[in-house]
């Protein structure tokens, strides 16, 4: 499985809120320039943030974004399906209901494996907080770099 470019940036930008968070409103600029992403695209990614009760919005000349709760108490796993949709390798083990995608599926021996996958990736993205990327990120940092993240592509 991979990521796209919203699940990405957009934990990123969490990430950049989180490392402000308490000091107040922080606009999508100063977000963009730290990141290296462009205002249009952090817009849309704040959206569904902001809809997911994640981030909030303040109005204003001093207005901006900022985390709607504590770090310690948002998880990857909450901006990952937030922007991305589930973290499952196949649609097969999304839950439907009744709807089953395959005829096959009751006994289709890979949807067992891409189930454990699904329940693999959940669980590990649920155990991690914003806090936990703070926490690693100040014991992982060299002394001498101030506000390195990484710029992955």
């Amino acid at each position: 499985m991979k990521l796209s470019t919203r699940g990405r940036y957009g934990l990123k930008a969490m990430f950049d809120l989180a490392m402000n968070y308490g000091e107040g409103p922080i606009s999508l600029t100063s977000i963009a320039e730290r990141q290296y992403i462009s205002v249009n695209y952090l817009e849309q990614l704040i959206s569904p943030l902001r809809k997911a009760n994640l981030v909030k919005s303040v109005r204003g000349a001093q207005g901006g974004y900022m985390l709607a709760k504590p770090p310690s108490e948002i998880t990857v796993g909450a901006i990952l399906t937030t922007l991305e949709g589930p973290l499952a390798p196949t649609d097969c083990v999304v839950e439907y209901g009744e709807d089953e995608l395959c005829d096959h599926s009751r006994y289709c021996v890979t949807k067992v494996i891409y189930e454990k996958i699904y329940e693999s990736i959940t669980s590990v993205v649920n155990s991690i907080t914003l806090q936990h990327m703070l926490d690693d990120y100040e014991s992982n940092r060299p002394a001498d770099v101030v506000d390195a993240i990484c710029v992955c592509k």
